[in-house]
């Protein structure tokens, strides 16, 4: 009776197993090689969640200098966050001595001039080919150098990046060198101040004759960063603000956290052309925990 019973049942057992969904295998963060153009050798890390959107957008997130794609993956919301909304992840890695990212040569500041910037673009061309992704949805975040990169990258290439959400970095061509160094210290110790217009004229200037839409910008910054002083906050203001045609009086000002104070330019929503968030007492050690959410709202990421 026994065996009876078994043989009834384990037919229903194995169409049981055959009509069940097998285990979703979880996303992980995968090298990817050979993606294009990459004149300084970068590395590229992709985040594709299982969940992925049919026409997905796609963040770029960059490192800080001594870090990496998988580092800044692994300690970062974005990933998390893919995983909420269905957008893609690339994590670029720098392979230089010091692991920073090239935002001061002359070919970095130009329209494909060469460096970082043409290979970071190459990623995101080839994420759009792989994974059929959106071409009007293409984002830039980053921390530090990443911050720096992202200021780079939207004046580099208003025809590819959408928006930016830089942490801790500095204005377009404010650390622009022309002796090879990678650094730039009076940049870094925010003794350079120029007017609105000559900021502008920096990001125009990298991408003559370029008459199409500009990019909107979100700024992070501690109050007390000592490694890119606080003076820069101010004047990536005044950057944004002019090349997006707004005035440098905030349209809205309010708290989001107690030690926040936000700033948007421009419009009064969370999608305004420049919104900036300067962080009361705190050093060079963003992004923190809630921040990037903020930064993925203000994309508009937060909805499929």
């Amino acid at each position: 009776m026994a065996a009876a019973l078994w043989g009834g049942v384990l037919p229903l057992l194995a169409s049981l197993f055959l009509l069940a969904p097998p285990p979703a295998a979880a996303a992980s963060l995968t090298e990817i090689t050979g993606f294009g153009n990459n004149p300084s050798n970068l590395r590229m890390y992709e985040y594709v969640p299982d969940s992925v959107a049919a026409r997905p957008a796609v963040l770029v997130a960059v490192h800080y200098c001594t870090g990496s794609g998988p580092a800044f993956h692994s300690g970062t919301e974005f990933a998390s966050l893919a995983d909420r909304y269905g957008f893609i992840v690339i994590y670029p890695s720098a392979t230089r001595s010091g692991a920073c990212f090239d935002v001061s040569s002359p070919q970095a500041l130009r329209h494909d001039g060469g460096s970082d910037p043409v290979g970071i673009v190459s990623m995101v061309r080839y994420a759009q080919q792989r994974h059929n992704a959106d071409p009007n949805r293409v984002y830039v975040t980053g921390a530090s150098s990443g911050g720096m990169m992202t200021n780079v990258l939207l004046g580099d290439y208003p025809d590819v990046f959408a928006a930016g959400a830089a942490f801790m970095g500095v204005p377009f061509g404010c650390f622009a060198t022309t002796d090879g160094s990678g650094w730039n210290s009076a940049c870094a110790n925010g003794t350079i101040t120029r007017t609105p217009q000559a900021w502008g004229d920096l990001v125009r200037g990298a991408y003559p004759g370029y008459q199409g839409a500009r990019p909107r910008m979100q700024l992070w910054h501690g109050t007390e960063d000592a490694t890119l002083r606080y003076p820069n906050f101010g004047e990536e203001i005044k950057q944004w603000t002019n090349v997006l045609g707004v005035g440098q009086t905030p349209a809205r000002t309010d708290r989001p956290q107690p030690t926040w104070t936000r700033t948007r330019y421009g419009a009064t929503g969370d999608q305004a052309p420049v919104e900036a968030v300067s962080v009361q007492g705190t050093g060079h050690s963003l992004p923190a925990s809630g921040m990037a959410a903020r930064a993925i709202t203000f994309f508009g990421l937060d909805a499929r």
